[in-house]
């Protein structure tokens, strides 16, 4: 005998709904909520199923739209198998769509059938991050000019402002590879990429970029962000990477448009 989930229609869910409501939408194990009924206070099983599925299907379109290249990887089957089994977990609490799915690169992550593509993940992660950055708010991005006219002797104590729409991801794996592979409409060729990756996402004016970034770069450009002066940045990346390049690290972070501002620190 099959046990029915229990559903509290009085309990109300982040967006306002009965939960009990919300459950039967997007898990077929519920029964049909007692609030929904049809003419004459039949029972509508028919009609609610037809509008749980669309409601399933709409969710999943919102994950294809915003993960296409992790789409594109796994084959439409698999994702779409994959994302339903998500919206179970994690339905939506946000009434904007476009905020949905945040939590999909970790559900990726730890997804049974997703193992065997560990990176897979990462992928995803880099485009969650390029739809926050397509989103984040307007800011003039720093340029080379004002730099230049601080003192050398001051430079070390400098902090920088992130630009809104700067995110970095990290990753074991060939991420920003394999994503650059799949997020294009080219046939995707062998990929032989295997150190770990980072990316850097910005949107310095209307496109968002995606960069890898050169070895101790993202560990600098993580301490920058964090607040750190220049000099502790830069330390703690030599540090941890003899190849580190500060120049080439300013260079790139100023052409990609990753900071907005500049502020002596104390």
């Amino acid at each position: 005998m099959q046990t029915l989930r229990k559903c509290h229609p009085e309990t109300l869910d982040g967006l306002g709904y009965p939960a009990g409501f919300v459950h039967g939408l997007l898990d077929p194990d519920c029964p049909t909520p007692a609030l929904v009924a049809g003419p004459n206070g039949k029972a509508a099983d028919k009609r609610f199923n037809v509008y749980r599925n669309n409601v399933t299907v709409s969710l999943i379109d919102a994950l294809a739209a915003v993960f296409p290249a992790t789409m594109r990887i796994t084959g439409e089957a698999f994702f779409r198998a994959m994302a339903r089994f998500h919206i179970r977990k994690a339905p939506p609490t946000s009434p904007l769509l476009f905020e949905y799915g945040r939590d999909f690169p970790d559900f990726i992550e730890h997804y049974e059938y997703a193992q065997s593509m560990p990176w897979l993940a990462d992928v995803a992660r880099i485009e969650r991050a390029w739809l926050d950055a397509y989103h984040a708010a307007d800011a003039a991005v720093l340029e080379a000019g004002p730099l230049a006219l601080i003192p050398p002797e001051r430079l070390s104590d400098l902090v920088f402002v992130a630009h809104p729409a700067t995110r970095i991801v990290r990753s074991a794996y060939p991420a920003v590879t394999i994503f650059s592979a799949n997020r294009a409409s080219d046939p995707v060729g062998r990929i032989d990429a295997t150190a770990p990756e980072s990316a850097l996402v910005t949107r310095p004016a209307l496109e968002v970029e995606v960069r890898l970034l050169p070895p101790g770069v993202d560990t600098f450009l993580d301490g920058l962000i964090a607040g750190e002066p220049l000099g502790n940045a830069a330390a703690t990346a030599s540090t941890c990477c003899l190849e580190f390049d500060l120049s080439a690290a300013i260079r790139m972070m100023l052409e990609a448009g990753a900071v907005a501002a500049i502020q002596q620190g104390g």
